[in-house]
């Protein structure tokens, strides 16, 4: 069974609502060609879901738990709502290996340090994928199920309210999500440590939508990288499937955290003295929002999100500080337009990631180090091979000339590649402002 649930829909952009159809799709399949079948429904669980239990006559009615603010209070409500129903009903924990709660300092509290996290987390135990249920366990659920109970058919984006998404989604589903692990797991996490964060050589899993819809579990992507680990050729492959690895656990941190602080969504984890006074200027955030800032590697990573619902991660992270520490606005702008075109946008990942960048979260990137737009350009894309094929005014310009468009004359730009912006602001300048911000934040003139 599924339920749209308008709440959460709420929340929705056109890309995750395109993945989620298409997911929804094979599993239905998946499901009817084994003699059963998914059923579909909208409206609020709390009522939905107690009346589709009692005309199926269900024994009892499961699902695997989530950890964010809105999933727990739906969770609660739900179980409220089977038990006044008389419907037995069971969670269970799967999204992640370990149930928040489960790893914690030596106080009992849960942690804000990764480092201290992965420390304990590498060592737990985790369980292996379960087998699927076979056709004739599912033939015997669906047998006596009475017709016309839930909508057979799945509804068209545009009736869940969204228009078609402009970016090209990924393929989604479970057997595409398993030939994205088979292929990385074949090659590109042999190079993970080396390679990851260079957007060109395709040492990346492409994993992150299926890991947030369920497409793929936690269980089977870690399974992979163990019986990769046994194909190894020597230390340095291990540490890269271990680097790999400590990737997954970044994502259960996150989970860990936003489940002990739902406001982390909108509100700083870390305090400051004072308010940050962010700039917050709507012209450079529209630069920003349009790969149009003047800024080579910052605008390949904007264009790429808006084609592809998509960013390579150390772009990420370059296009985050680019605007919380070059732009000096707020990190939720940033996660709201994030929110709003990727297709693999969590919840718990995203805003730990946007308050890493602001110096404003969990294990934070300290306010005094700033990147520097044009070297991480320089060092991570060499070539310019990641901007040609995003930006195409810069397509077929000499690298340097693009690593080095802050520091070419008014003509020389023009000569080189006109159609492209000159740089909106200058970097240098806004570093020593963001130092300034963060310093008055902190107090230190007090």
């Amino acid at each position: 069974m599924f339920v749209f649930d308008d709440a959460v829909l709420e929340h929705a952009a056109p890309p995750r609502v395109r993945y989620l159809l298409d997911s929804l799709a094979e599993l239905r399949e998946w499901y009817r060609e084994r003699g059963s079948d998914l059923l579909l429904a909208r409206g609020d669980p709390v009522d939905v879901i107690p009346d589709l239990a009692v005309a199926y006559d269900a024994d009892r009615v499961v699902w695997n738990a989530d950890y964010s603010g809105l999933a727990n209070e739906r969770d609660a409500a739900v179980r409220r709502a089977l038990d006044e129903a008389d419907v037995a009903r069971q969670s269970f924990h799967d999204a992640i290996f370990h149930e928040p709660g489960s790893i914690t300092t030596n106080e009992g509290e849960p942690y804000s340090v990764f480092t201290y996290f992965w420390k304990k987390w590498r060592t737990r135990e985790k369980p292996g994928p379960l087998p699927a249920p076979d056709a004739e366990a599912l033939a015997a659920v669906s047998e006596n199920s009475p017709p016309d109970v839930a909508g057979t058919s799945l509804p068209t984006i545009d009736e869940l309210g969204f228009a078609e998404p402009e970016a090209g989604v990924q393929p989604a589903g479970t057997e595409a999500a398993r030939e994205r692990l088979a292929d990385f797991c074949a090659d590109g996490i042999f190079r993970y440590e080396e390679d990851r964060d260079y957007p060109t050589r395709g040492a990346v899993s492409h994993l992150s939508a299926d890991l947030k819809f369920g497409t793929i579990g936690i269980r089977e992507v870690y399974a992979a990288t163990e019986e990769a680990r046994e194909r190894a050729d020597g230390e340095e492959e291990i540490e890269s499937i271990e680097e790999f690895q400590s990737q997954l656990a970044w994502r259960e941190f996150y989970a860990h955290v936003l489940f002990y602080n739902p406001d982390v969504v909108d509100e700083n984890f870390r305090e400051y003295e004072h308010d940050i006074e962010w700039r917050n200027d709507p012209d450079e955030l529209r630069a920003w929002k349009e790969g149009e800032t003047g800024y080579p590697i910052v605008d390949a990573g904007m264009r790429q999100l808006k084609t592809e619902a998509y960013m390579h991660n150390r772009v990420r992270m370059i296009v985050a500080s680019f605007l919380t520490k070059d732009l000096l606005t707020d990190w939720r702008e940033g996660y709201d337009h994030f929110r709003a075109h990727l297709a693999d946008h969590d919840t718990a990942n995203d805003s730990g990631g946007w308050q890493w960048a602001a110096s404003t979260g969990t294990d934070a990137q300290p306010y005094f180090r700033i990147f520097n737009p044009m070297t991480q350009g320089e060092r991570y894309d060499p070539d310019a091979a990641y901007i040609g094929e995003h930006v195409p005014e810069l397509r077929g310009v000499d690298p340097d000339l693009i690593h080095g468009w802050h520091e070419l004359s008014p003509t020389q730009r023009a000569r080189t590649a006109p159609d492209y912006p000159e740089p909106i602001v200058d970097h240098g300048e806004r570093r020593e402002a963001a130092l300034a911000m963060f310093e008055a934040a902190r107090g230190d003139d007090d």
